[in-house]
């Protein structure tokens, strides 16, 4: 029975990398921590070997964590609203019953967080992009204008929050979702936003939840093991009474 177990434990681990092996890259500049998966006897060194899980295996779990689905939620707001939680890098769509279509999302990167309530005031297919003066000044290179299309970082469907500059949108950078790394708008997978994009229309309420929000990031379905994976912070929970 031992050397089956042995067997078995190495046979697992050969999907697996030891201890030592390389971080995963998701994108440019983006790293996942190396997740121990457990150990095994080693019968020829005769020590326990630790092994991680594969990069391969890492950005399979992530992308689990991220997918589109319907998920326990429970909140003040009304069915039909978009709840943005910058925090959990989570979207819902708040549905009937205590439920709420959930979309992983890329958020702001410090510097540019935001909260506040809006109500998506345009839909646009495949928009276009003119990067504002400000974005041109921190990064020359960009053109003053860009027709949509697939290389367009809006990607296939933007919702315009209110008079402001911030969108939730698509991108042509999926690795991006799950990490704070933009300049305030919320992007989202392309397949996601064109999901969204169905389900709402101009008028919908939509809930930033973010520094200086009244309302708390409250997802208790987000276990501390899923902010670590994630690279989460905890949530900073915010009493209702706040002004």
């Amino acid at each position: 029975m031992r050397r089956f177990l042995v067997l078995a434990a190495a046979l697992t681990a050969a999907a697996l990398v030891q201890t030592g092996a390389a971080s995963a890259q998701t994108g440019p500049g983006v790293a996942l921590p190396k997740e121990p998966a457990g150990q095994f006897f080693d019968p020829n060194s005769k020590t326990w070997v630790t092994y991680y899980m594969t990069p391969e295996e890492q950005q399979r779990r992530r992308a689990a964590l991220l997918a589109r689905q319907v998920v326990p939620y429970e909140t003040e707001q009304p069915a039909g609203t978009v709840v943005v939680d910058t925090y959990t890098k989570y979207l819902y769509f708040v549905q009937a019953d205590g439920k709420a279509m959930r979309y992983g999302i890329g958020v702001g990167k410090e510097g540019f967080e935001w909260s506040g309530v809006e109500r998506i005031s345009r839909k646009a297919e495949w928009p276009s992009w003119t990067p504002p003066a400000e974005m041109r000044a921190r990064r020359p290179g960009l053109p003053a204008f860009m027709q949509g299309g697939p290389k367009n970082p809006l990607g296939a469907r933007a919702l315009y929050l209110g008079s402001t500059l911030y969108r939730i949108h698509g991108t042509n950078e999926e690795w991006s979702i799950g990490y704070a790394v933009s300049s305030g708008c919320i992007r989202m997978m392309n397949a996601d936003v064109i999901d969204l994009y169905g389900r709402v229309g101009v008028g919908t309420k939509v809930v930033i939840i973010g520094p200086g929000s009244p309302f708390p990031s409250t997802d208790p379905f987000v276990t501390a093991e899923m902010r670590r994976k994630l690279q989460l912070p905890a949530p900073a929970l915010v009493p209702k009474t706040a002004s």
